[in-house]
């Protein structure tokens, strides 16, 4: 009788003890995440893969919006991607298309109004419906980010002096990755483009693997150390792919699962539609993927905790 009392006593000490660890997991604040995550960005070694929400969570707000980013930063993804615009008054603002037309209620291009003229749109959702939310500015999502996730800037790399500059005036320098969109470029082109930057800088080249023949290109980036990779492959045979898991022991590696084209067929919609997480997500990982970009944040982050691959 003794023994049973005992063996229910260390039963419930062990369910009181997971539960405690788990509380912990899902009660780590948004600050703690991000502390965490610039070392996992700075150790790329690390066995943990990070998770970028594609325009935030545009399946429950306006792609590129305020909500958006809320919310991603609730479901505790790691970072969020948006994408910049300039107005005609020389503001950066939060918005993927060159029109206005798709994602707001506006017409045209955005380089044809005034930030305050702007400011007179709404976003509209998914349905394509307008709401409420109004089209944010670079320094506003910032402001919001700032100390609670890592930000990904996208279609940004033709105002990139301005990026920087308005990174350090919010105080989000060491929480943002600009990526470099240009054909296979190497950091000497960078340097000869925009001059010499902040090294603490993290920038993304991202190379199209299909005209990538060699590796003088990954080479040239080894005077940089916060450089992340971002490959971009239409079928998973190239050679280069090889080479990933040796890559990340310096360099983080960010693949996207978007969309077949990006990933040798290893897609969002295998791994959620087709229910095959292990051939899309789990392929991306194996090759050596640091961080995965996607538009299923919320199932892959499942995936991912399920693997003990994130915290």
């Amino acid at each position: 009788m003794y023994s049973k009392k005992i063996a229910y006593i260390q039963l419930f000490l062990i369910i009181v003890l997971s539960s405690c660890s788990s509380t912990q997991k899902a009660t780590m604040s948004p600050e703690e995440n991000l502390k965490q995550n610039i070392k996992l960005l700075q150790n790329p070694a690390s066995k943990n893969i990070m998770v970028v929400a594609h325009r935030g969570d545009w399946r429950n707000a306006p792609e590129n919006s305020i909500p958006a980013l809320q919310n991603t930063i609730k479901m505790g993804v790691d970072i969020m991607e948006l994408d910049l615009n300039k107005t005609k008054d020389g503001h950066l603002i939060v918005l993927h298309d060159i029109t206005l037309d798709r994602s707001t209620t506006g017409k045209g291009k955005p380089g044809d109004y005034t930030l305050e003229e702007i400011k007179k749109f709404r976003l509209r959702n998914g349905l394509g419906r307008p709401t409420k939310n109004l089209i944010p500015t670079f320094k506003e999502m910032l402001e919001i980010a700032k100390g609670k996730i890592l930000i990904d800037v996208d279609k940004g790399y033709e105002y990139f002096p301005q990026v920087i500059k308005e990174l350090k005036e919010t105080g989000t320098l060491n929480q943002a990755i600009i990526n470099v969109i240009t054909n296979n470029p190497s950091y000497s082109e960078i340097i000869k483009q925009h001059g010499a930057f902040d090294e603490n800088v993290f920038i993304m080249p991202i190379l199209d693997l299909k005209n990538l023949n060699n590796q003088e290109i990954i080479e040239s980036y080894k005077v940089h150390k916060n450089t992340i990779f971002q490959p971009v492959f239409e079928t998973d045979s190239y050679p280069l792919i090889a080479t990933f898991p040796v890559l990340k022991m310096n360099n983080g590696i960010w693949i996207n699962s978007l969309w077949a084209s990006l990933n040798g067929g290893h897609d969002d919609e295998t791994a959620v539609e087709d229910n095959k997480k292990d051939e899309s997500w789990g392929w991306i990982i194996k090759q050596g993927a640091t961080i995965i970009q996607t538009d299923n944040p919320k199932e892959l982050l499942e995936y991912l905790r399920e693997k003990k691959l994130h915290n």
